[in-house]
């Protein structure tokens, strides 16, 4: 999927009211990470997705929702960051992933 040049049909794809306005903590959350990633994974380079560090969104997800299940909802990770937060950063990359692929088809 990709935003449509028809005026019509971009205006049918709500991405503010949507979704950001839906969502603002859990994206803000979401961001901040890519950040301390970037900054573990990548240090002093511009904040960018390297995605040769990791090719296993699922199975990372599944570890950290597994950590949300034993140790509850605000369990954190040793950087201190949400589990539940880095299993939406890992299902948001996999979805783009896979609607990057779709699009290619």
């Amino acid at each position: 999927m990709s935003l449509p040049t028809d005026a019509k049909k971009r205006k049918a794809i709500p991405v503010f009211s949507g979704c950001i306005a839906y969502f603002p903590l859990a994206l803000a959350a979401v961001a901040e990470l890519s950040r301390v990633g970037n900054d573990q994974h990548n240090p002093g380079k511009p904040l960018h997705w390297d995605r040769s560090k990791s090719q296993d969104e699922l199975d990372a997800l599944m570890r950290h929702l597994l950590d949300v299940a034993m140790h509850g909802e605000s369990a954190t990770d040793t950087d201190d960051v949400l589990h539940l937060t880095k299993t939406a950063w890992r299902a948001l990359a996999k979805l783009q992933k896979v609607l990057e692929q779709k699009q290619e088809n």
